[in-house]
């Protein structure tokens, strides 16, 4: 299983208890061509609707916003792809970014895979 989120949480690999995690950097082309392969699982928060509205418009990722995100548990052989964001400011006034807001921070992608 395949999952994307925004974050990494060390409860994800709770049941396998001692692991080995191996980390590689994505392109936005590889990740952008699995989620339109359906090869990911999205848990995706819905009250990030700006960052996944971010996504979207940088680099056309379309997922799905699940209405309760489902609780990651990785077992051997699964992955959770992250998006890591820096730049883009804290919405405390408003529930969007500017596209000058998105162009102007940067976007990483990395598998955590066990």
């Amino acid at each position: 299983m395949n999952y994307f989120g925004f974050a990494v949480a060390d409860s994800m690999f709770s049941k396998l208890g001692n692991c080995s995690i191996r980390r590689t950097t994505l392109t936005a082309d590889s990740v952008r061509e699995m989620a339109a392969q359906g090869k990911l699982t999205p848990c995706l928060n819905p009250s990030h609707i700006a960052t996944i509205s971010a996504m979207r418009q940088r680099f056309n990722i379309n997922l799905g916003i699940p209405e309760k995100p489902p609780i990651v548990s990785l077992d051997h052989g699964d992955s959770v792809i992250v998006m890591s964001v820096r730049g883009l400011p804290r919405l405390t006034d408003r529930h969007e970014y500017t596209p000058e807001e998105v162009a102007a921070a940067s976007f990483e992608f990395a598998m955590y895979s066990v």
